[in-house]
């Protein structure tokens, strides 16, 4: 029979697996040799551990932002418009395919060696004493039942419908390795519980934050105390979450609502805080990966479970790959994102009369995408003069800005095809969005409207975006506000196509293939884009040296006779994709052909 493919990764995990036989030679105890036993016998092993459980939790694969993101709407798969063999936007993936293989594998990896610590703690237990004891092993637990229980939740919302393997017990055995999938509520009920241990368990903060005049950003870090542990906080977001996930509105909004009303979290005042190195583990970071690209500096950036990443690669239009950039409609609706014209932070000079000159693009746009005619932006990769970089050609117009290093370098090459920038899972503006959907009921409950606008336009306000709603109502009375009626109805459409993909996009466990399974619109967004023409309209402006220059680089949508190059999308996604193939991911081959329980 062939070898769980599991099992060779385990090898190198903390501790050696002893396998038994009936000869009595094989059956003694080396006494040179490390054994589950023998290594757990402090805290400081234990916390050894759990340094390699957050190391698991590092690894790309976990979030598989390269394929989650084009199982979605919210992008194009690189270069070479109209044609591509990306099986992830076709929705053509299967078992074999490395998305399905690859994240399976790096979550069980991560189960196991959370697994390591908590029966290596259970096994202490009895000798801790002191307070201090007593409180460093519970933390050290409530932090292994917290990554056990995530990547469960991982598991439970991508694969077989939340059928996975359960593994409660450290396998021994290639026996022991063969377990048959268990049921979706029972992997569920098991998630919740170490979700809730955690909660009860970990503290609400690691760290300290910057106030009111302290000389850096209010809610930034000012020490480095096991800065990146996770917290009760990132409990609660999970458990969240889940329940959202299965549309029970009035537990989702108790867990949302009890971070919100922790005082623990707020949004940071420059949105790009959350997007670039600046200020990570940030106060609005409940859930956070952390990178260094000063540690192990002769790493590849594509290293398993390193210090650095490659998202900056794959988003990147400078040095980068440019594998994933934004949809066609996502591009659209950050170009639309209205910047209100009253606030100052949108003021960028003075006309001839001395009235302010409004911004072009909104705050929120400007840091999370890239766009040719963003005349207005900090230098990009250098660039005074965005148009004067050599892309947007082929058809591309926009790129994310997110996760690259277009502040500090002048290129991605600069530092050799890799990033220390953090990767934020769980944000407060995801916890205020998500709870905005709780109390319409996603969009059935319309007494929940008006509390819906006040949280919608906490999010919106420190974008300094045209707030949602009628003035007398808000809570902002020097912002302009939209004045428009809404609905509950019409408030959850704006949370699904405006407010949640241009706040969220390109970050997160898979936020928009998630988001639009559990809304039950992923077949008929397709087949919507894919009925869509869009064309690339000129943009002419001066360049660096003087000259006047023009390109066809401004989405628009419609038809234009002239422009050749086909920019429709998801055709193909809105006829492949089918709910029982595509919506989960399957249990990958490598586990159906390894373990025998598995047919």
């Amino acid at each position: 029979m062939k070898t769980n493919k599991i099992i060779k990764f385990i090898v190198a995990s903390l501790i050696v697996i002893t396998i038994s036989s009936c000869e009595d030679f094989l059956t003694q105890v080396n006494p040179n040799e490390i054994t589950t036993d023998s290594y757990w016998t402090k805290l400081t092993d234990t916390n050894s551990g759990l340094t390699a459980v957050y190391n698991a939790f590092r690894d790309m694969d976990v979030m598989g932002t390269k394929y989650e993101i084009p199982r979605s709407d919210a992008s194009y798969p690189g270069y070479g418009r109209p044609n591509t063999t990306n099986v992830y936007y076709l929705q053509m993936f299967n078992a074999s395919s490395d998305g399905s293989n690859k994240k399976w594998e790096k979550l069980y990896i991560g189960i196991f060696r959370a697994n390591q610590v908590i029966f290596g703690l259970e096994g202490i237990k009895e000798n801790m004493v002191s307070e201090e004891e007593l409180l460093d092993w519970q933390y050290q637990m409530g932090q292994a039942r917290f990554f056990r229980g995530m990547f469960y939740h991982y598991l439970h919302s991508s694969y077989n419908n939340g059928s996975v393997i359960l593994y409660d017990f450290l396998p021994e055995t290639e026996a022991d390795f063969n377990q048959p999938v268990t049921s979706a509520e029972d992997i569920k009920a098991f998630l919740r519980e170490d979700l809730t241990y955690a909660l009860e368990n970990l503290p609400d903060t690691w760290t300290d934050y910057a106030g009111p005049g302290e000389g850096v950003s209010e809610g930034t870090p000012v020490n480095n105390s096991n800065l990146g542990r996770v917290t009760a906080g990132a409990a609660a977001a999970l458990l969240g979450k889940s329940y959202l996930f299965e549309g029970d509105y009035t537990t989702a909004a108790m867990y949302f609502k009890a971070i919100i009303d922790s005082g623990l979290y707020r949004l940071m005042d420059n949105i790009n805080d959350n997007f670039t190195a600046n200020n990570e583990f940030n106060q609005e970071s409940i859930l956070e990966i952390g990178y260094d690209l000063s540690l192990k500096v002769d790493e590849g950036g594509s290293s398993n479970q390193g210090t650095t990443n490659t998202y900056a690669n794959m988003f990147s239009n400078v040095g980068g790959y440019r594998s994933l950039y934004p949809a066609n409609w996502l591009i659209l609706a950050y170009r639309n994102d209205t910047p209100d014209p009253v606030d100052s932070r949108n003021h960028v000079g003075v006309d001839d009369l001395g009235d302010p000159i409004v911004r072009k693009f909104s705050l929120r746009t400007s840091y999370s995408i890239v766009l040719i005619d963003d005349e207005d932006c900090e230098p990009y990769y250098g660039n005074e003069i965005i148009a004067d970089i050599g892309a947007f050609k082929n058809g591309e117009s926009a790129y994310w800005k997110k996760l690259t290093n277009w502040e500090t370098v002048t290129s991605e090459d600069d530092i050799f095809d890799k990033s220390g920038i953090n990767y934020r899972v769980i944000r407060y503006a995801d916890i205020l969005l998500m709870y905005a959907e709780c109390l319409i009921e996603g969009g059935k409950n319309e007494g929940g409207v008006q509390g819906a606008l006040n949280y919608i336009n906490q999010v919106r306000h420190r974008a300094a975006l045209i707030l949602l709603g009628g003035s007398a109502n808000g809570a902002y009375a020097s912002s302009t506000y939209d004045e428009l009626v809404y609905t509950a109805e019409s408030l959850m459409e704006h949370l699904m196509h405006k407010e949640r993909p241009m706040e969220l996009s390109g970050e997160g466990y898979s936020i928009r293939q998630l988001d639009l399974r559990r809304w039950g619109i992923t077949k008929t967004r397709f087949e919507e884009l894919a009925s869509k023409d869009y064309y690339l309209a000129q943009y002419e402006w001066i360049n660096g040296e003087g000259e006047s220059k023009k390109k066809r680089g401004i989405m628009t949508e419609g038809v234009d006779e002239d422009y050749g190059t086909d920019l429709s999308e998801f055709t193909q996604a809105a006829i492949n994709y089918r709910e029982d193939a595509h919506a989960y991911w399957p249990i990958p081959v490598s586990e159906t052909t390894a373990n025998s329980k598995i047919n």
